[in-house]
């Protein structure tokens, strides 16, 4: 039997159970991404701290997840996914105990990075788990759940960060922040041990140290100039992208030629080359979250600073679309083997639809009636947000060999993350601009900003477009064999 496969064809009675508990570790390790920027203000003036190094809490957090997911992905599929995931829920949970014990900023900021190490090794877990244990129209449900989390940890990030603050006033209040993720982590930890399915790991192999290191160097050179944006990491180190580049083109022929050789890669080319989805369905993962994960802290510095609203009430603004996410993620899942790549198209196009009418409206409408206006608006797009990440997670994953399934994830992951980081790097940058020349007009920032997150999105959506019809085309008969089947048929009448 393959490494991470069961023998009763993944129907353990108690998988939906075991599934809750990877998605409620998952949802805290990505909604760590987004919920702490709401704080950052309170743990600057409480730890006296300077803007540079405050946004190293958040930066540095995406930094190291993003660094470790592949890794982590091929550790799991070699040493057991169940092994890993365990070890990595316990020290998240240390770590954000950690984080909120911290005294001074350089304390705060260690315990981030290791937090995001821990968050990065959890997360390909969780893709990985779920091809283990579901098969059919089980995994497509199960895909589902999994996309609404990543969908909702994102949206209500803010929301729930700005509750945390009003419920634990005073300066110490961020510190509940990580506080809360501690009983949380503990319980899933205890209900994992019991629940997550036990399975021999496959025979140990050597792990592919030459592309650990290329692959980790590569992704550190694009994401470091985009987490020190905002200190001006873009002009300053702008080569690094040149180099990243570079070292993730070394990365793909060192893989090569690995696998030519027999060898274990750690991201066998065959999942780009060989496996239906993979390629497309990474690609629009990536082009989605450029615009998906840049809009949030765009809207959050219009409402804020532009419309004087505080953290709970801007993140409330936005609560439609994370509502319209969850119900569609949930319906989508037991829709995507009938529909397919259509039900993206569906997705993105509702996506596009959304996010331009909040622009314009923003753009056109004056006063506090703007606000009203686009709610209607944010529900469509997390309608169609629930209908592009959950179904497009199962189709570029459905065909992944289960051996390969933690490494496929993470690398899906990697890409996503990729793509929040140049969203979160270059949108907000982009409403800066617009203030720079025209300081007090935060109506054309949010438009401008939120217009150009649209654009990563209908690339994307052009993606789907393609592979959806070239799927039509390839099961539909060649035009000359339908005349000749009807030609034989009207013979033998």
């Amino acid at each position: 039997m393959e490494p991470g496969t069961r023998a009763d064809d993944g129907r353990d009675p108690r998988r939906w159970k075991a599934l809750a508990v990877t998605l409620v570790a998952g949802f805290m390790s990505l909604l760590d991404v987004t919920i702490v920027a709401v704080a950052l203000p309170s743990m600057q003036r409480a730890l006296h701290a300077s803007a540079p190094a405050i946004q190293w809490v958040v930066s540095g957090y995406a930094l190291a997840f993003a660094l470790v997911l592949v890794t982590a992905g091929r550790i799991g599929d070699t040493v057991g996914r169940r092994r890993v995931f365990l070890l990595a829920l316990g020290a998240f949970v240390g770590c954000s105990a950690a984080a909120g014990a911290a005294a001074t900023i350089t304390l705060l900021i260690a315990a981030r990075l290791a937090q995001g190490v821990a968050a990065g090794c959890l997360a390909p877990q969780n893709s990985a788990l779920i091809q283990q244990m579901f098969r059919g129209a089980d995994r497509g449900k199960a895909f589902g759940l999994f996309g609404a989390t990543v969908g909702i940890s994102s949206a209500v990030g803010p929301v729930a960060g700005g509750l945390i603050l009003k419920l634990a006033q005073g300066p110490e209040g961020w510190r509940w922040i990580f506080y809360v993720n501690v009983p949380v982590g503990v319980l899933a930890l205890l209900l994992g041990l019991r629940l997550l399915p036990k399975v021999a790991p496959g025979r140990r192999e050597r792990l592919d140290l030459g592309g650990v290191l290329l692959l980790g160097c590569g992704v550190l050179a694009l994401m470091l100039p985009l987490v020190l944006a905002e200190s001006g990491g873009i002009r300053r180190l702008w080569w690094l992208f040149l180099l990243g580049l570079a070292l993730l083109a070394a990365f793909a022929r060192w893989e090569r030629r690995v696998a030519v050789r027999d060898g274990r890669p750690l991201l066998d080319p065959r999942l780009v080359t060989a496996t239906r989805g993979y390629a497309v369905g990474a690609a629009i993962a990536t082009l989605y979250f450029v615009g998906f994960s840049g809009v949030w802290l765009v809207f959050a510095l219009f409402f804020q600073n532009g419309q004087g609203y505080s953290p709970l009430r801007s993140g409330l603004v936005v609560t439609p679309f994370a509502i319209g996410s969850a119900l569609a993620a949930a319906i989508a899942g037991r829709l995507v083997e009938r529909l397919g790549r259509l039900l993206t198209v569906c997705g993105l196009a509702a996506v596009v639809l959304g996010l331009g009418a909040t622009a314009l409206i923003l753009r056109l409408s004056p006063g506090d009636g703007s606000v009203w206006l686009v709610l209607p608006a944010l529900f469509l797009g997390g309608v169609g947000s629930g209908c592009v990440i959950s179904p497009n997670v199962t189709m570029t994953l459905r065909d992944v060999p289960v051996r390969m399934a933690g490494a496929a994830g993470g690398a899906l992951q990697t890409g996503q993350r990729l793509g929040g980081a140049v969203g979160t790097a270059a949108l907000p940058g982009l409403f800066y601009v617009v203030l720079g020349t025209h300081p007090h007009d935060y109506r054309a920032a949010v438009a401008l900003a939120v217009g150009c997150g649209v654009l990563p999105v209908l690339c994307a959506l052009g993606l789907a477009v393609h592979d959806w019809l070239r799927d039509r085309r390839a099961a539909s008969p060649p035009r000359g064999a339908e005349v000749s089947h009807s030609h034989t048929h009207a013979g033998q009448g």
